[in-house]
């Protein structure tokens, strides 16, 4: 169906239980966490995502899919570190968070670009990943991730800010 292997409609079927997750995650919470069910099925359908997806060569070799679900799998990687705060001191506290929301974004480049070069049937919106059309799209869905990274800050600084002591100065916190 619409040209995907056995392989690539697990993958696909995969990365909509992911994105679904990671959607609903953002809507229940104000973001992917890494600590409730709901997260942890984003976070292990993301990975699964990215491991079917290195078997998948419907363009070739290894290509630009395939650099993204590494640097997926790196972002993650990152997200669950439990040594960042050495390394971030207290902006670690939104590395995770941006990070986990990065990586949806990640999905929805190529989510986008296969859906959008097979679909309609027969008269697919765009004529292949380099459609300049299709590159505005991605720029459009970057330009809506920095905004909802920065909701999510503004967000968690807002929850830190209220689990404050009483009597606290702004310094202090």
């Amino acid at each position: 169906m619409f040209g995907l292997t056995p392989l690539g409609s697990v993958h696909t079927l995969i990365a909509l239980v992911a994105l679904v997750a990671g959607f609903g995650a953002i809507v229940r919470d104000g973001r992917i966490g890494t600590d409730d069910a709901l997260s942890r099925t984003y976070i292990w359908t993301t990975v699964l995502t990215c491991l079917t997806g290195f078997g998948i060569f419907q363009h070739g070799g290894f290509g630009v899919p395939h650099a993204l679900g590494i640097v997926t799998l790196a972002v993650i990687g990152l997200a669950l570190w439990r040594g960042g705060s050495r390394w971030f001191g207290g902006l670690w506290r939104y590395v995770p968070t941006v990070a986990l929301s990065l990586t949806l974004f990640f999905h929805l480049i190529p989510g986008a670009t296969e859906t959008f070069t097979r679909l309609p049937a027969g008269r697919p919106l765009f004529s292949g990943p380099e459609d300049p059309a299709l590159q505005k799209v991605v720029g459009l869905l970057f330009l809506l991730f920095l905004a909802g990274a920065a909701l999510q800050v503004w967000w968690l600084r807002g929850q830190s800010q209220r689990k404050a002591p009483v009597g606290a100065t702004r310094d202090a916190r």
